[in-house]
């Protein structure tokens, strides 16, 4: 039975299911009509200088079926028989060489399949990098380094699955390895340096969260697939998946034929690449383009050059023309546009083409096409095909006037005295008096009704974290004991990474005792109770659920506008941070979880850039669907500590005893222990104080909305006050 699925197979012209994509058609009717993941994944394999490829998409659009059937077109590598670091036989010289060498000269050669290393999402550094042989230090005494994934992906490709899940360290060690080349371990007494060239392959799916800017931009290129939505393509990838699984053997031999001469264009473009010639013409156009489009850094500039000329040599061309530069400024330009999670990914084709229009000086492989000479590429005269110059007025109607309103009080523009009739019959003072000032929209919150208002800026949010020390996952937020902070000690146990120094120096002391003879060498004599377990502080994630006052006393809009700013904030800031994030919303009558916990912040922000907002204010009723909220995480998730948001002016007006309640309500998550934060929105000269007296009962952190904001701080953020007691340290 075939080990994968066929990557012809995989990813037939169009199947993105994006009618704008355009497909990468191969000419002379060769195979390889690529989508832009299959083109991202091949034109890397071509050349891995250009650092890797992240794809992104929804759930079961075969981004993992078709990272794995690459492997199959590749070209078979040599390597030097029983070399654990598969050593290129040919190279030679000190980046080269690997640690189980030097070999000879005649030294035995094989020849294997490119291998596809899978990186799961709990592996840790060690696993990675490689480290001391524990076994062999501990029975023989002797310091041998054992190697990690990066050394067995060598010379082949590394898939991240849910890359964007794995700890950000060890992200930031597979982008440094991908692009230096090379893995260098010092650490228990072992120093390694090998050859670690590799195609990183990683991909995500953005509902369950963002990678960081700084990570995206490390990835060369990133690929955005969709299911198709064409019914027609969505039948034929079912009857090709299920033609598969009746009879693997005779559906690969169907697209063996493809599959060889998608291999043999792959070899041929790899044997082509470093000849490809990237002019100073091409250099210049692709630098204009990066500036026109605002990236940040050189790297993009690196990458579009090297990614346009695989993109050359895949279509067999030995210089780099404007439409290499187009395909390769759609892979590696798009993600290093967002600055926040809440940019739209993509690239404005319409841009594209105004920034790189074609040349008609350059040399084209097909012939151009034809036209009347129209278009937008003109010398900017008479840009509606006519014109007597009377366009070029900024702004200007067709005629050359301007289309701005006239004065209310007189048809063509000018200034009168006359009085002003209003809608209502009476009439104003001359159009020079001042106008009455426009009553306080915060005063004036639609009555019972609901409203939508759009957030205002965003901004660097103060820190709010849980107090005490937890063990959730790996974050930025709230101190934690975990597997990749610091080292601050070791304890006895069995579970967790040893701490081999610590665990010798227990044994020592009763070597003697277990019959060692000393000064005779050989090996440590250990027992159970001789391991010690290190253990590390760094930071953790945690669940940051915003309870959220949607009532009428919030609706107006400049408080409005104010609130969705800090929330939008404080959702960046736990972007940031690692976090899980959930919206609970009340209003009415009633609360509901508007958003359940995710990591997907983007999706958090659309839900609350739609928030309506009107009614009476049911805060019992919030405080409480929140608590539901939070105890269902704490069975699904136990080690991630939450941190509850509440976003109100503390006003509860919804049924009988509506304050009462709410405080009871506040004191059942209290005792709880869980830890929150109060976002106080009471504005105005004469303050009621509910809001603080709630976060009182919730024994949570007061903080009004005007201080959310970093910069308003004169101090550093102070963390959250736990509701009880702290989770002891392990």
């Amino acid at each position: 039975m075939p080990a994968h699925y066929p990557f012809s197979a995989v990813v037939p012209a169009g199947a993105t299911g994006n009618p704008d994509a355009a497909s990468d058609g191969a000419p002379d009717g060769r195979p390889g009509d690529l989508d832009p993941m299959a083109l991202a994944l091949v034109l890397t394999t071509i050349s891995p200088a250009i650092g890797g490829v992240l794809v992104r998409g929804e759930k079961g659009t075969a981004k993992s079926t078709i990272v794995r059937a690459l492997a199959a077109v590749l070209p078979p590598v040599e390597v030097v028989a029983g070399d654990r670091f598969s050593s290129d036989p040919t190279e030679r010289g000190r980046e080269t060489s690997s640690p189980d060498g030097p070999f000879a000269a005649d030294a035995a050669v094989e020849s294997r399949p490119v291998r596809l290393v899978e990186l799961p999402v709990g592996a840790t550094e060690d696993r990675v990098l490689g480290s001391l042989h524990l076994e062999r230090a501990l029975s023989q005494g002797t310091a041998e380094y054992e190697p990690g994934l990066l050394a067995r992906a060598h010379r082949g490709i590394l898939y991240v699955d849910e890359v964007n899940l794995l700890h950000d360290h060890l992200v930031d060690l597979l982008l440094d390895a991908a692009a230096m080349g090379r893995a260098t371990v010092e650490r228990d007494g072992v120093s390694v340096s090998h050859a670690a060239r590799f195609v990183l392959v990683g991909t995500m799916n953005p509902e369950e969260g963002e990678l960081r800017p700084q990570l995206l931009d490390r990835f060369g290129l990133t690929a955005e697939v969709a299911a198709p939505r064409d019914p027609a393509r969505r039948v034929e990838v079912v009857r090709r998946r299920m033609a598969y699984d009746a009879d693997p053997d005779a559906f690969a031999a169907t697209w063996a034929p493809d599959e060889e001469a998608l291999r043999a264009r792959v070899a041929a473009a790899q044997a082509l690449v470093g000849e490809v010639v990237v002019g100073d013409g091409a250099l210049l156009r692709i630098a204009e383009l990066c500036a026109a489009l605002d990236v940040d850094g050189m790297r993009a500039d690196i990458v579009t050059a090297r990614t346009a000329a695989a993109h050359a040599a895949w279509h067999g061309r030995r210089f780099v023309t404007t439409e290499d530069i187009r395909a390769a400024a759609r892979l590696s330009l798009p993600h290093r546009r967002r600055r926040n999670p809440f940019d739209a990914p993509g690239l404005d084709e319409d841009l594209l083409d105004d920034l790189l229009p074609e040349d008609p000086d350059e040399p084209d492989p097909e012939p151009p096409g034809g036209g009347d000479g129209g278009g937008d590429d003109g010398d900017g005269a008479g840009g509606d095909g006519g014109g007597d110059g009377t366009s070029d007025a900024p702004d200007g109607s067709p005629d050359g006037t301007h289309d701005a309103a006239p004065d209310p009080g007189t048809a063509d523009g000018g200034t009168s005295d006359a009085p002003v009739t209003a809608p209502d019959g009476t009439h104003d003072a001359t159009p020079d008096a001042a106008p009455d000032p426009a009553p306080d929209p915060a005063a004036a919150p639609p009555p019972g009704g609901k409203s939508t208002v759009g957030a205002g800026s965003a901004y660097r949010a103060r820190l709010l974290a849980v107090r005490g020390t937890g063990e959730g996952e790996a974050g930025r937020r709230s101190r934690a004991v975990t597997s990749t902070g610091r080292r601050t000690g070791a304890r006895p146990g069995r579970q967790g990474a040893v701490h081999l120094g610590e665990t010798v120096r227990a044994a020592a002391p009763h070597q003697v005792a277990r019959g060692r003879v000393p000064g005779a060498g050989g090996r440590v004599l250990l027992r159970p109770d001789d391991l010690r377990v290190a253990v590390r502080e760094g930071q953790e994630s945690n669940l940051v659920l915003f309870c959220v006052d949607a009532s009428g006393s919030m609706a107006a809009r400049r408080r409005m506008e104010e609130v969705k700013a800090a929330i939008l904030s404080l959702l960046l800031d736990a972007y940031r941070r690692r976090d899980k994030v959930g919206l609970v919303t009340f209003r009415g009558t009633g609360a509901e979880l508007t958003l359940p916990p995710t990591r997907s912040v983007d999706v958090a922000a659309a839900r609350l850039e739609v928030l309506p907002a009107g009614g009476r204010t049911p805060l019992a009723e919030g405080l409480l669907e929140a608590a539901r909220c939070l105890e269902v995480e704490r069975v699904r998730d136990p080690r991630r500590r939450p941190l509850l948001v509440v976003v109100t002016d503390g006003r509860a007006t919804a049924g009988a005893d509506a304050v009462d309640r709410s405080r009871g309500a506040a004191d059942l998550l209290a005792a709880a222990g869980v830890g929150s934060v109060v976002v106080d929105c009471e504005s105005g000269p004469m303050r009621m104080g509910l809001a603080r007296s709630l976060a009182d009962h919730l024994g949570a952190e007061h903080v009004p909305v005007g201080e959310v904001s970093a910069d308003a701080l004169a101090a550093v953020a102070r963390p959250a006050r736990p509701a009880g007691p702290a989770r002891p340290a392990a």
